[in-house]
């Protein structure tokens, strides 16, 4: 389980979390999400350095004894949205390179390895250097590189950012592979439906402050399970109703074009948003 105590982060001036008190549950996959964002949020280094908070362990700092004592280090991976990996290297060697980094016996490098690359469905490509993969592949080796250490926690930043629609629900169905393994998942994205495919926690945050953490299916239907998007003047205006039968009685009634359909999480999103930044 990940637990945070008065988590707070801050950058100059601005506070980017605020007190944040959080429980996430193993093997859930979990989303947050800011109606308000800073250009210091893709700061890796920062996210993993709280500027203060209860006692805990900080796993931004180094063990000595670390290849001796497995500490927070080696049960936390982080996938970033850049791609970082060495445009010369083919994939065993990138594999390679990192169970090295992490003290890991070649032996136990090379079945991981094997292992993973199969379970990404990569392993025809082995022998392919970085430069040469298309960006699914690349992001998808970057998942075996997170996963060689066997972790308990991966940090998922925007893992199908660039993708096309087909690399995209690939990366969905490792995903969910993945969390079938009960391994927890972190994930940041701007695609909402992504979320709400993925995701079994959410979590709504507001100028640092946490608002509500629920699943994606009880916040859409707080805001109303069906939606009516009129269009006017003024432009589309949506209407949301808790069931069916009312959206149709509703729309039976407008004079206008207007159609019907299910709500999502990101109509939640931007009714959060929309008005926080209206008040504010």
């Amino acid at each position: 389980m990940i637990e945070t105590k008065n988590l707070t982060k801050t950058f100059d001036n601005f506070t980017a979390v605020d007190s944040l008190n959080l429980k996430i549950e193993k093997g859930r996959v979990f989303w947050s999400s800011r109606t308000k964002r800073s250009r210091q949020d893709n700061d890796h280094q920062s996210a993993l350095n709280p500027s203060s908070s209860d006692k805990g362990r900080n796993p931004h700092r180094w063990s000595a004894a670390y290849e001796k004592a497995p500490g927070p280090e080696k049960k936390i991976s982080v996938i970033t949205q850049e791609y970082s990996m060495r445009q010369d290297m083919n994939m065993d060697e990138i594999m390679e390179y990192q169970g090295r980094l992490y003290f890991m016996p070649r032996k136990q490098i090379k079945e991981r390895t094997e292992e993973l690359l199969e379970f990404c469905d990569l392993l025809k490509f082995r022998k392919r250097t970085v430069r040469k993969l298309s960006g699914g592949m690349k992001r998808k080796l970057m998942v075996c590189r997170a996963l060689l250490t066997d972790p308990e926690i991966l940090l998922l930043d925007e893992p199908t950012a660039g993708m096309d629609a087909l690399s995209r629900r690939q990366m969905w169905n490792l995903l969910r592979k993945l969390n079938e393994k009960n391994l927890t998942i972190l994930l940041t994205t701007h695609y909402m439906e992504e979320a709400q495919s993925l995701c079994n926690r959410v979590a709504l945050m507001d100028h640092g402050k946490l608002e509500e953490v629920s699943t994606p299916s009880a916040l859409i239907e707080s805001l109303g399970a069906y939606a009516v998007d009129e269009m006017t003047a003024d432009g589309t205006k949506n209407h949301y109703f808790h069931t069916r039968q009312d959206a149709i009685r509703y729309l039976e009634n407008l004079t206008g074009q207007a159609s019907l359909r299910e709500t999502t999480l990101e109509d939640v999103f931007v009714e959060r948003a929309g008005k926080h930044l209206i008040s504010k």
